[in-house]
This record gives C-alpha cells, sequence and structure tokens, in this order.
C-alpha cells in the first residue's frame, strides 16, 4: 500500500519550505559526521532556587558526541561534584539543589562542548542566574496630606530582583486601584496624579511586586493619603491660630501644565533594534492635561504604534535604526501647553545577514563558509575552529581566512571540522556552529517509496526527491515506467530534488520515478500522484435581513471529489456559532430560531475535505417590527383597482389589486372606511384579510357613506393606503345600541341629574337620533317617568326627595325606530348636608404629645347622603377663653374615612390646654360640630435654652448668662450644668455637674484655672426629664505681668498661678538696666536738692500754687504723675495674646480693665501694669506710678513707664 503525502495548497508555503530544504543539506545520521548542537538552553537563563538546576545541551553526530563543560572559562570537572549529573548519552547537566546546596553556589557562565572524532561543536555562553524575588526595605511611610487639586507623585521603588518584577498598585482587598488620564502608574512603578482630588483620600495605596519567576508578590507597606479642601484647611489653621494671626488657604487655582516625567525639556533614550521601544511623558496641571506625541523629523509607523496608559506612553515595536529621530510629547490644558523632546537612538545588537551552513564535500572538491553580520556598532566577525580561536588552531592548508569567509580547496577526509563564527558587539554576540564533512558516498534516495500524493486539480503539484550523496548528485525525473526525462519548459525541477508541476490536472495522474546520480552510483525511487476534484460550494447561503424574533435559514450546498471526506462547518463573525439551542445545522442547511439582536453578524459556511477548502458567507440583519427598509427590499407598493359588488343593505364586497411586493411576501391587507357623512376625514380599522387574498365581504352599517381603502403588509411593514374606492350610502335602520356610562346623580338636595354618553353618527342607524329617559323611585311602587330628549346628554329631574335611590335607563329612537330596551341603572338624589352632629364624643391622652379621640356614630338617615368620614377640628387655648378668643384661634383638622369612630391627634404640644370637636362628612359637606371637648397634655421635657453666653472672664472665674427654653414645655424644675477642662491637645478633663435654681438666668464659676479652656454643657428639666442641652466654650484669663488684682489674695492657690517671669534671664537684664537708671536718677537729684537749687517744676509751684501739682513724696522718693485727657482711655481691648494660643478671637475681645473690681487698672504695650493717672501736664512733668500694694523691686521695675 503506497504511503499518502499531501502537499499545502498554498504556492507561497511551499516555495518557503522548499527555500528551507535548499538552504540546509541533511547527512544522514547514519554516514560519519561531526556534532552538531541540537538543542541548549537560552544565553540568560534565569533559574528559580526551589528547584533543580537543568542545563540543556544535546547533539547529534557519528560517531555519538561526547561532552564536556566549562564554568566561568574554566574547565568544570563534573565527577568531583556529587550534586552534578549528565544525562546518559546527552550533554544536559542536572545539579541537584533540593536535597542540599544553594542555587548561588552555581551561578554563572557555562558552555557545553560537543566532539567526535571529525570535529567539536559548541554552545553559547550560558550565564545562569537563580531569580530573586527580595523583600522591600523597610522604611516609614509618614501619611501625606495635600489639598485639593495639587500634584503628587506615590514612590513604589521596588526591590530589585531577577528578573525584574512587573508592578501593579491595589488596596488592602486586593482590588486594583482604578486609573485614568488623571491618576496613572508610570514606567517605574510610581503612582503619578496629576491632581488630587477628595475621592483620592485613603489609607492603602499599596505597592505590590510580581515576580513570576518564582510566583511570589511582595507588598510595600501601605501608605496614607489625605486631600482636604480649601475650607476644611482653613478651619483647621484657624483652630491653631490666634486672632492676631491671620492665614487664608486660597482654592488651588488652575495652572497649566508641566511634567512630572521627565524632567527637563529634552532627555535620551537608546534602545535595541528588535525591541519595544516605550516613551514616558506625565503630565501634571488643573484641569488634567492632555497627552500628544508627534515625531519632529518623520512620521509614526502605522502599523507598529501603540499608545498605553492614557496616551502617557508611546510604544513602537519591532523597532529598527529608522525609528531614530527626536520625539516629541506635547501636554496641553486650557491654560497652555508644554512638551518636551526625547532623543531616540536605535542601537543593534548582531543580527545574521548570511550565518554560515554545513558544508559536505567529496575529497579534492572546493567550498567556503560565508558569516555575515550586522548591527550597530557594526559587528565584529571572528572565527573558531573546533572550538579554538582559529589563529591557534592546528594549520590546515585546505582552507584560507578572507574576513567573513572560510574558503576551502581541494579538501581531503582530515579537513572535516567543525567551525564556530561569533558576531559580537557592546550589544551581544551571535554564535554559529557549522561543519565541513569530508565524505564519499554514493547516492541514496531519503524519500519513503510509492509515496502517494494527492492533489487537487488545477493546482500546483510536488512531488519530494530528498536525497544525499558526496559529491552532490544530479537529479532526474520520470513518468511511467519507459517515459522520457521530464523537462524545464513544462515542470519545475528544485535544487533539493523537489519535481513541482505548476497546473496539476487529470491528465498529471501517474507514477513518477526519481533518480540521483553522482560518480560513485546511482539511485531511485518512485512516487503516486492523485489529482481529485476541487470542493465546490453550489448553493452558497444569501445575505438575509429578518425581524427580531423570527426564524431565518441559511443553505450551503457542497459538490465534492467522491473519494474525499466531507466536513461542513458553520462559523459566526469567523468563530464558532454560540452553544445556543436556537442554532440547528442539518446537513447543508443552518437555521436560528427566535433571532435577537445579537444574531446579527457574518455566517460562514466552510466545507472542509482532507486536500481543500472553500468557504462561503452571508450577512444576517436582524431589524425591529417595524424595521428601517433595506436598501434592497421595502414594504409593498400600495393596491389599486378598488372595485365595489354585490352591494346589499348590511354587505358589500370589495376587491383590489395587490402592488409590487418589493421582494417580500404580502402577508395580510388591511381594510379601512371612512364615514363621508357623520366624520369625513377619519379613517376606521374595517378588517384584515390573508396576503392570498383580493376580495373581501364587508359588514355595513346603516345610513353610513361608506369610502373604503387598502393598505398591503409584508415583513417590513405596511404600504401607503390605496386610492379610496367610490361611495355607498346605506339604508336608514333602528338603532343597534343604546347610550353608555349612563348616571343618575343630584347636584341639589331636591333634584335628579340624568347623564349618559350619546351614540355618534356611525351608531344613530338613521336620521332623528333622540333618547328616551325613564325613572322611578327604586323602594317605591311609582310607574316609570319618561321623557323624550334631543340628541344631548343630560336631563334633570327635579322636585325629588333628598338623598333617594332612584332607577334610571336611556333608550335611543330615531325616525326609523327604537333601540332594544336598556338596560336599568340605579342611582340617588341630591344630597343634603348632615343634621346631627357625633355623641358621645371622648377623649384618652396618651402622652404629652398624642391623644385618642372616640365618638358615637351618626344615624345613616341623618347624614342624608353618601358617608365620607369624619373630621376633627382641635385647637390649642388659653383655659377660661376658649369662647372669647375663638375666632382668633388657629384649628388644625384631621379627617378619617368612612365609618370610623375614633382616631389619634399627634403633634400635639406638651403641658397645653386643647379643645376639639366633631362633624360628619357627606358629599354635600359638613355636619354640626358637637360640642367641644377640652383637655390637657402632660409635661414634657423642655427644649434647648434659648442662649448661653459667657460674660466677665477672669483669673480663676467665668460668669455665664442663658435665656430659659423657647418651649418649656412644662414647669421648670432646674438647670443642670456640667463643664470640664480641655487642654493644648483638646483632650478633655474631670466633667464638673452642678444644679441651678430654675429662676436663675445668671452663674458666675469660681476657683477655675487660670488661662484654661472650659466646655460646658447646658440644658434645663422639668418634672418630665431632661431636655436638650446647648454647648459653649471659654477660656479664663492669664497674668502675664506677674501683678496681682487688687482682691487677689497672696495664698499658695494664687501664688502658683503667677508667671514666674522674675527668673528668665531677659527679664533680669531688663529689670537691672531700668534699676541702673532710676539710681542715676535719684544720685542726680539729691545732688542738686543739697546744693540748694530748684527745679523748674518747683518755680512753677511756687507762682502758682496750683493743689493738683503734687510734690515728690518723702517717704518713697518717687516723682509725683501728672495725666491729660488721652492718659485716661485704656488700651486697645485684646492686646496681648496668651502663649498657648487657644484663646479664641471673641474671648480675648475683654481686657483686665473690665475685672479689675474698683482698680482702674491696664497692660501698657510692654504688657506691665499702669496705675490710674492723676494731675495735669507740666512742660517738664516728673512721672510716677502709685500702687495699691506695698512696694516691691519687682512691682517698682515693672510699673516703670
Amino acid at each position: 500500500m503506497p504511503k499518502k503525502k499531501r502537499l499545502p495548497a498554498g504556492r507561497v508555503a511551499l516555495i518557503l519550505f522548499l527555500c528551507q530544504m535548499i538552504s540546509a543539506l541533511e547527512v544522514p545520521l547514519d554516514l560519519v559526521q561531526p556534532p552538531t548542537i541540537t538543542q541548549q538552553s537560552p544565553k540568560d537563563y534565569i533559574i528559580d532556587p526551589r528547584e533543580n538546576i537543568v542545563i540543556q545541551c544535546e547533539a547529534k553526530g557519528k560517531p555519538p558526541p561526547s561532552f564536556s563543560w566549562t564554568r566561568n572559562g574554566t574547565h568544570f570537572d563534573i565527577d568531583k561534584d556529587p550534586l552534578v549529573t549528565m544525562k546518559p548519552g546527552s550533554g544536559t547537566l542536572t545539579i541537584n539543589i533540593m536535597s542540599e546546596g544553594k542555587a548561588e553556589t552555581y551561578e554563572g557562565v557555562y558552555q557545553c562542548t560537543a566532539r567526535n572524532e571529525r570535529g567539536a561543536a559548541i554552545s553559547n555562553n550560558i550565564v545562569v542566574r537563580p531569580s530573586r524575588s527580595p523583600l522591600w526595605t523597610k522604611e516609614k511611610l509618614e501619611p501625606i496630606t495635600l489639598r485639593n487639586g495639587q500634584s503628587l507623585v506615590l514612590p513604589c521603588r521596588p526591590p530589585l530582583g531577577l528578573p525584574p518584577p512587573i508592578i501593579f498598585w491595589m488596596d488592602n482587598s486586593f482590588q486594583r486601584l482604578p486609573q485614568s488620564e488623571r491618576v496613572s502608574q508610570g514606567l517605574n512603578g510610581d503612582l503619578y496624579f496629576s491632581n488630587v482630588l477628595p475621592e483620592d483620600t485613603r489609607e492603602d495605596y499599596i505597592c505590590y511586586a510580581r515576580f513570576n519567576h518564582t510566583q511570589t508578590i511582595q507588598q510595600k507597606q501601605p501608605i496614607s493619603v489625605k486631600v482636604i479642601s480649601v475650607d476644611e484647611l482653613n478651619d483647621t489653621i484657624a483652630a491653631n491660630l490666634s486672632d492676631t494671626e491671620f492665614y487664608s488657604a486660597k482654592p488651588n487655582r488652575e495652572r497649566p501644565p508641566t511634567f512630572l516625567t521627565p524632567e527637563g525639556n529634552t532627555s535620551n533614550k537608546e534602545e535595541l533594534r528588535g525591541n519595544v521601544l516605550s516613551l514616558e511623558c506625565i503630565a501634571e496641571g488643573l484641569p488634567t492635561p492632555v497627552i500628544y506625541w508627534i515625531k519632529e523629523d518623520g512620521t509614526l509607523p502605522t502599523n507598529r504604534t501603540f499608545y498605553r496608559n492614557f496616551k502617557k506612553t508611546l510604544q513602537i515595536i519591532q523597532v529598527s535604526e529608522a525609528d531614530s529621530g527626536n520625539y516629541q510629547c506635547i501636554a496641553k490644558n486650557a491654560l497652555g501647553a508644554i512638551h518636551h523632546t526625547i532623543s531616540v537612538t536605535v542601537k543593534a545588537a548582531p543580527y545574521w545577514i548570511l550565518a554560515p551552513q554545513n558544508l559536505v564535500l567529496s575529497p579534492g572538491e572546493d567550498g567556503s563558509l560565508i558569516c555575515r553580520a550586522n548591527g550597530n556598532p557594526k559587528p565584529r566577525i571572528s572565527w573558531l575552529s573546533n572550538g579554538v580561536p582559529i589563529e591557534i588552531a592546528p594549520d590546515d592548508p585546505s582552507r584560507k581566512i578572507d574576513g567573513d569567509t572560510i574558503i576551502f580547496s581541494n579538501v581531503q577526509e582530515r579537513s572535516s571540522a567543525v567551525y564556530q563564527c561569533n558576531a559580537s558587539n557592546e550589544y551581544g554576540y551571535l554564535l554559529a556552529n557549522a561543519f565541513v564533512n569530508v565524505l564519499a558516498e554514493p547516492p541514496r534516495i531519503l524519500t519513503s517509496a510509492n509515496t502517494l500524493y494527492q492533489v487537487i486539480a488545477n493546482r500546483p503539484a510536488l512531488l519530494d526527491c530528498a536525497f544525499f550523496g558526496s559529491p552532490l548528485p544530479t537529479i532526474e525525473w520520470f513518468k511511467g515506467a519507459k517515459g522520457s526525462a521530464l523537462r524545464d519548459d513544462i515542470y519545475v525541477l528544485h535544487e533539493n530534488g523537489t519535481l513541482e508541476i505548476p497546473v496539476a490536472q487529470k491528465d498529471s495522474t501517474g507514477t513518477y520515478t526519481c533518480v540521483a546520480r553522482n560518480k560513485l552510483g546511482m539511485a531511485k525511487n518512485e512516487v503516486h500522484l492523485e489529482i481529485k476534484d476541487p470542493t465546490r460550494i453550489i448553493k452558497q447561503p444569501e445575505y438575509a435581513v429578518v425581524q427580531r424574533g423570527s426564524t431565518v435559514s441559511f443553505e450551503c450546498k457542497v459538490k465534492h471529489d467522491h473519494t474525499l471526506t466531507l466536513t461542513i462547518t458553520w462559523l459566526k463573525d469567523n468563530g464558532e456559532l454560540p452553544s445556543d439551542g436556537r442554532f440547528t445545522v442539518d446537513k447543508d442547511h443552518l437555521e436560528v430560531a427566535d433571532v435577537r439582536d445579537s444574531d446579527g453578524g457574518a455566517y460562514t459556511c466552510v466545507a472542509n475535505t482532507t486536500l481543500d477548502m472553500v468557504s462561503a458567507s452571508a450577512v444576517l440583519s436582524v431589524v425591529a417590527p417595524t424595521p428601517t427598509p433595506a436598501p434592497i427590499y421595502d414594504v409593498p407598493n400600495p393596491p389599486f383597482d378598488l372595485e365595489l359588488t354585490d352591494q346589499l343593505d348590511k354587505s358589500v364586497q370589495l376587491s383590489w389589486t395587490p402592488g409590487d411586493d418589493n421582494n417580500r411576501p404580502i402577508t395580510k391587507f388591511i381594510i379601512e372606511y371612512e364615514d363621508a357623512m357623520h366624520e369625513a376625514g377619519l379613517w376606521h380599522h374595517q378588517t384584515e384579510v390573508s396576503g392570498m387574498q383580493t376580495t373581501a365581504q364587508l359588514k355595513l352599517s346603516p345610513y353610513v357613506n361608506y369610502s373604503f381603502r387598502v393598505m398591503a403588509v409584508n415583513s417590513l411593514g405596511r404600504s401607503l393606503p390605496s386610492e379610496p374606492s367610490e361611495q355607498y350610502l346605506t339604508k336608514a335602520a333602528e338603532p343597534d345600541t343604546n347610550p353608555t356610562a349612563v348616571e343618575g346623580l343630584g347636584s341639589e338636595p331636591d333634584n335628579l341629574v340624568i347623564t349618559w354618553k350619546p351614540l355618534n353618527g356611525f351608531e344613530s342607524n338613521g336620521p332623528g337620533l333622540q333618547y328616551k329617559v325613564s325613572w322611578r323611585q327604586k323602594d317605591g311602587d311609582d310607574e316609570w317617568a319618561s321623557v323624550v330628549v334631543a340628541n344631548v346628554s343630560k336631563y334633570i329631574v327635579s322636585g325629588t326627595p333628598t338623598f333617594v335611590p332612584y332607577l334610571v335607563k336611556v333608550q335611543a329612537l330615531n325616525d326609523v325606530g327604537f333601540a332594544p330596551e336598556p338596560a336599568v341603572v340605579m342611582g340617588h338624589s341630591g344630597e343634603d348636608l348632615p343634621m346631627v352632629a357625633p355623641g358621645n364624643v371622648r377623649v384618652n391622652v396618651v402622652n404629652s404629645t398624642l391623644a385618642e379621640v372616640h365618638w358615637d356614630p351618626v344615624p345613616l338617615k341623618s347624614i342624608r347622603g353618601h358617608l365620607q368620614g369624619y373630621r376633627i377640628y382641635y385647637w390649642k387655648a388659653q383655659e377660661g377663653s376658649l369662647k372669647r378668643n375663638r375666632r382668633h384661634i388657629e384649628k388644625k383638622i384631621l379627617t378619617f374615612q368612612g365609618s370610623k369612630t375614633h382616631g389619634m391627634l399627634p403633634g400635639l404640644e406638651p403641658f397645653s390646654h386643647y379643645a376639639l370637636n366633631v362633624r360628619v362628612v357627606n358629599g354635600k359637606g359638613e355636619g354640626p360640630a358637637s360640642p367641644d371637648r377640652v383637655f390637657n397634655t402632660p409635661e414634657g421635657v423642655p427644649s434647648a435654652p434659648s442662649s448661653l453666653k459667657i460674660i466677665n472672664p477672669t483669673l480663676d472665674s467665668l460668669t455665664l448668662e442663658w435665656d430659659p427654653p423657647s418651649r418649656p414645655n412644662g414647669i421648670l424644675t432646674e438647670y443642670t450644668l456640667k463643664y470640664q477642662p480641655i487642654n493644648s491637645t483638646h483632650e478633655l478633663g474631670p466633667l464638673v455637674d452642678l444644679k441651678i435654681p430654675a429662676n436663675k438666668t445668671r452663674w458666675t464659676l469660681k476657683n477655675l484655672n487660670f488661662s484654661t479652656r472650659y466646655k460646658f454643657y447646658f440644658y434645663a428639666q422639668t418634672a418630665a426629664g431632661s431636655g436638650s442641652q446647648i454647648t459653649e466654650e471659654a477660656v479664663t484669663t492669664v497674668d502675664e505681668a506677674g501683678i496681682l488684682p487688687p482682691d487677689v489674695g497672696a495664698g499658695k492657690a494664687m501664688a502658683s498661678r503667677q508667671v514666674d517671669i522674675a527668673t528668665q534671664g531677659w527679664f533680669i537684664g531688663l529689670m537691672c538696666a531700668v534699676a541702673l537708671l532710676i539710681l542715676i536718677l535719684l544720685i542726680v537729684c539729691f545732688i542738686r536738692r543739697n546744693k540748694g537749687g530748684k527745679y523748674p517744676v518747683k518755680e512753677k509751684e511756687d507762682a502758682h500754687a496750683d493743689p493738683e501739682i503734687q510734690p515728690m513724696k518723702e517717704d518713697d522718693g518717687t516723682f509725683g504723675e501728672y495725666s491729660d485727657a488721652e492718659d485716661h482711655k485704656p488700651l486697645k481691648k485684646g492686646s496681648r495674646t496668651p502663649s498657648d494660643r487657644t484663646v479664641k478671637k471673641e474671648d480675648s475681645d475683654d481686657s483686665l480693665v473690665d475685672y479689675g473690681e474698683g482698680v482702674n487698672g491696664q497692660f501698657n504695650e510692654d504688657g506691665s501694669f499702669i496705675g490710674q493717672y492723676s494731675g495735669k501736664k507740666e512742660k517738664e512733668p516728673a512721672e510716677g506710678n502709685e500702687s495699691s500694694e506695698a512696694p516691691s523691686p519687682v512691682n517698682a521695675m515693672n510699673s516703670f513707664v
């Protein structure tokens, strides 16, 4: 049985296959040949340190090669290392580090050599490195706080792993953080914010590093980010500043873009040929900038350019030297633009132009090995022979080196060797092994005998004849047992021995013989060729437009060679059909039921045999039930030639001619009519008939002037109406129906209004349409009273009793006769106001805001109408003034539907006096009110006090003033005041609880700490409980000058509150200077006085004898005081702020003058206390100070001005 071989159908693929066959001549493994490396580990070999190390090196050769290794350039003796083993018959090393040892011990550069008697082949330098996934270095990450709108960069700085990790940002829940044009991750792993928003606030910005080689993930410590608004920032700062300082954070203004990365206006980028060039620009600004990219000296390659990370990253794949140049990124927003230029230089590791190929020569032949490579910079070419640089290799007279070429002449068997070509530059190297094998071998055919080739007619046929021989054999092909050699005019003979028949026909079928010859012999082989009929689709699926929900079918009929197996496959949009029961494939049909919008698309029928494949497609368009007409399909044209026949009183036959169906079958006809007598211009639906009919028998009504028109309907919609038919007037008849919606309702207490919906003109059936209106009491024995009225819709019966049930009916009639007997409807005569008020009204107070009301129902007869419900009027009143002030009282109303006899009154005010009454309600209105019932609500808890103010702060006291609650909701029993100190870190101290009588509106707290902030909680109480509280804060003052007010004792408690500035260095120096000045002044005065001289002031005193001028006091040596009108003006309030900055502006508005208790004390500009001035101003006044205390050095110095 011959072997079958089916050739690929594409000629291009075949030619590529032939080129591969020509370029590499395979030596059969049973022949002597040098080693050839067949498999090796990659140059950069990163291993998993948790697994055994396997370094591959496989080679073939005859005899089988032996293997050896070098490590870091020296021989690697594997026999001396118990952890290293070599696979038998192979050079592959296994280093068992799982049992013991460390991967780092075996890190290095390895090279394998495969050697036999014909030569030695070497592997690449295999750099073995264990993968590393180090932990993040520990670092203290401070929380980040910034204003809304600022830019931000969160650094990742992942550990240096091998290979480098993949970086991504997530939160504590392992959810990726959303990224956008505003927030994105850079190539270095950092997270960039062009501007921050309040929603960026979170405490778990976490950078993760995934090391794929070891399948581990390392996590950086979370970063906390808080974005605060301008208002929040101002509030925070204001709470920490005094009233003498001012700060206002302004809203972050919009700003033009600036680059976060890269820095500066220009940068450089170097990339290797074949890699992916990634350029990045990330900008900040407000609003968020948009990034654009251009190439200054050219255009971006269309098929290799991609934008990533919201266009912040430009990527060019398969980069080449032509991609070098200047690239510019532009960041732009509404306020401006900025650009950055990146100068790109593309370098290239060596790449092959022509790699050396194995060379098989017979003794005495010539040949050459060519090694050509390119790169940037230009690579250096070097040759090795059997792994040794050719400069120091054994000399071979048959070879000659000429740069990148080795030329061989008159080779002998000893010339066999393996040559290595090394092309290297600073970016890498290429290493290729190519052997020279000198053999004397007769031809042999490598293709299997009697191989069967099957080819589709009119396509190329390729018949293989793989061969080997040395010297290189010549190949000839023959057809048939006695055929002549095939020539190039019809056939193509390839160098690898393949015979190509460009266009195979049926007569190409037969047996072909391949003959290989050289000087050492001849070999031949037969193959067989069969030509098959092509597969054809004789009926292709057709384009379809269907409505949603319908069924569509595609047909695909195929004809194929009966000796081949056929398989038909259906595809949708070049993918598999949906796994849905709505899709049914049956032989050559595909059916889709219940078509949906998602079913639209291209459906392809693929017919496959073992040799060929054909396909055909059709598009399915799904339209709505009232679709837009497709370009080649449409709704039908309107029918025409309408004709009326068989005209009877109540029927007529209508016939018509259909219009063009526009490639969609007509499914039905719709017939409409117009009544020209009663409703001219208005068309009504008459009936529908099948699309197969062109006539219809129509039922008619009397006394109608008919016109008809017809519309055709297909799957795409309905046609335009046809032209109207001729008119046909039917005879009059009595009405068929009576008026509808008959009602009997009274509008007044003594009438009955009967209404109905009149018949339209079409329903009248004749002229003179009128109505017979009849009525009688339901429960009486009276006969029917009737009246005939014109074509109206209402009749009023007067003089009826109030709210009595009536039976009414309305019958239509015209000039021909009466309609059938009408239906009887019950109604009522008119309602009147109820006559009786609800009785026995009772009130049950549930709580201070809720009461329940009960009453007895009103008798139905006294209601005199339809009971609508009961209505409660209630109001708040002063005791004893119900009648006097009722006219001005605001009443509230609650209505309870139906026959309910109780209800709840919510929302009452506690501790109040209320009154209420109840009334019954019918359709006419309210009845009389029940007698007023009064009730009182119990006490409730009061509202918060209306106000709370803290006044007169002193060193150890604060005075509170308040207004009582606006709603006491009872009798106030007392007030509760709770307060506690707040320290500089806003921590609360112990809580103090005070009870204050209810008649107080002012209270002074004493023995408080100086310069301390207190928080107060204040609320009122009634017998029902405590009300809502009001809170306030205030600060006691501080004695910064060290002088106590006159009424403050010198006890330990008060002494402990003085600021001890006397021990401060600056203060001691100042006081010494002041004391020295006083001493000098006293000495001068003493000297002048001893000389008997007079002061000018003394002369003035003697001359004017002004009693206000006070002489020097003899007892203390001080001068008399003087003053003018301005001396008594107090300094500005709040001129000094406590050093702990806890006093609010409103708390520091008062000076100690307000709390001096009779002493007009003030502070001067340096904070010292000034006594009250007195006396009049003189030309040379002597200034002094009076003190309310015994003099002391400190007080004397403090009071010196």
